[in-house]
């Protein structure tokens, strides 16, 4: 396809998101499931109009996929419920870190013994598919600044939590595979722990520094204009940046800069003298408007974008290659056994609710997340052979979750409010 096809595409597809978006909303599965559908029929599979190989295309897809996440990850954060209590993040922490663990380790078990790769490859592996999408899963997540759904909120906060830490046993994937004794107590304070800690730190600090002086500019000059929007593409791409420079995890920046920014507004210019949030508005009690509000304003129209051309390229990669049993059976494995095991494991004794935890255990959706750190790894010289066995089962993985959350989403949670 040439690329007046490519925009013609894009378009005629956006234009018809717009149109029939309120027909589209009342599906009984995703716009992701569609635009999908879309890739595989014009795609290699059916008729043959465009192809997409990721691994000749993988810096590119590493870098679309990169802003996408980042967007998500800043979104989600920005989103989450004021003020901060630590009773409402420990499902989350539990899903993000302990749940993520249980789950790359099951899929490593599972790559060795059933797929003979090496511990290496296969601990690659599960780090690759075990982060929860916070592009394509936004049907379950938080819905604006004032949702205070604990069931929202806690799919929200680990898909913002655990695309940074599932970046620790990316690292160590790759050291198993590239080295023959790799320095696992280096890795252990430097990669897992101290690039997690100094992401986070990183990331409260940029949103915090960031309301302080966006509340101070519009409190003392109220007739100077700030571009919320610019702010918060600033906020991002700052946070993330020195994040990479100072060795932390740029994730996790992103998601706590965003978390950050909206905590420190609320505090500032929300917060009524009896201590109890607002619930919606674009400014605070105050009267004055916020960045994490109007920043919000890019992030639905960018978000939708990337999932459309995205998902898309994702369609246009189903060649026959993929029909692969050994891809299939890691797919059903981690959909359906390793993310409810692990997701019950790590909440139990947490008073989660049987429907709850039955709910968070079945929308384990992966997606952009994955595809960013198959690009990352590729890129950091995995050799051939295993990258493409990495792509074939990665892409299985995805197009299974795309299909059966897609079409199971609506139909529980209806279930679940009623």
């Amino acid at each position: 396809m040439e690329i007046a096809h490519w925009f013609v595409l894009i378009g005629s597809l956006m234009l018809a998101r717009g149109l029939w978006g309120s027909t589209i909303a009342h599906l009984p599965f995703t716009s992701a499931s569609i635009y999908l559908l879309i890739g595989i029929v014009l795609g290699p599979a059916v008729l043959g109009v465009f192809a997409f190989d990721p691994l000749r295309e993988a810096v590119l897809l590493e870098s679309l996929t990169e802003i996408a996440i980042l967007i998500s990850l800043f979104s989600a954060g920005v989103k989450l419920p004021v003020p901060f209590s630590l009773r409402r993040w420990t499902v989350s922490l539990r899903l993000a870190v302990l749940a993520m663990g249980m789950s790359v380790a099951l899929c490593a078990v599972f790559a060795t013994a059933i797929l003979g790769m090496s511990l290496g490859a296969g601990i690659l592996l599960g780090a690759i598919l075990a982060p929860t999408d916070p592009v394509l899963a936004t049907d379950v997540q938080l819905r604006h600044a004032g949702d205070k759904d604990p069931l929202r909120f806690a799919l929200t906060c680990e898909a913002g939590m655990n695309d940074g830490t599932a970046f620790p046993f990316v690292v160590l994937g790759l050291l198993l595979i590239g080295a023959d004794a790799p320095d696992l107590a280096r890795w252990l304070w430097r990669d897992a722990l101290l690039a997690s800690l100094s992401g986070v730190g990183i990331g409260l600090l940029c949103g915090a520094g960031m309301a302080g002086c966006s509340y101070l500019i519009r409190r003392h000059h109220p007739s100077h204009q700030l571009l919320d929007d610019l702010l918060g593409l600033g906020l991002i791409a700052l946070a993330y940046g020195i994040a990479l420079l100072a060795g932390g995890w740029g994730f996790l920046a992103v998601f706590f800069a965003g978390v950050a920014l909206r905590q420190t507004e609320w505090r500032l210019t929300e917060a009524p003298p009896d201590g109890h949030g607002l619930v919606h508005g674009d400014a605070g009690a105050s009267g004055q408007a916020t960045v994490s509000q109007g920043s919000l304003v890019f992030k639905e129209h960018l978000e939708r974008l990337s999932e459309l051309g995205l998902v898309l390229l994702l369609g246009g990669a189903m060649t026959p290659a993929l029909f692969s049993l050994q891809a299939w059976l890691t797919a059903a494995f981690l959909i359906f056994v390793a993310r409810p095991l692990s997701v019950m494991l790590s909440l139990a004794g947490s008073r989660t609710g049987a429907r709850e935890t039955a709910i968070v255990a079945w929308f384990g959706v992966r997606g952009i997340g994955s595809i960013y750190y198959l690009m990352y790894a590729i890129n950091h010289g995995v050799p051939s052979a295993l990258a493409r066995e990495l792509v074939t089962i990665t892409l299985a993985v995805i197009i299974l979750s795309i299909v059966v959350h897609g079409t199971s989403v609506k139909a529980m949670l209806d279930r679940y409010w009623d």
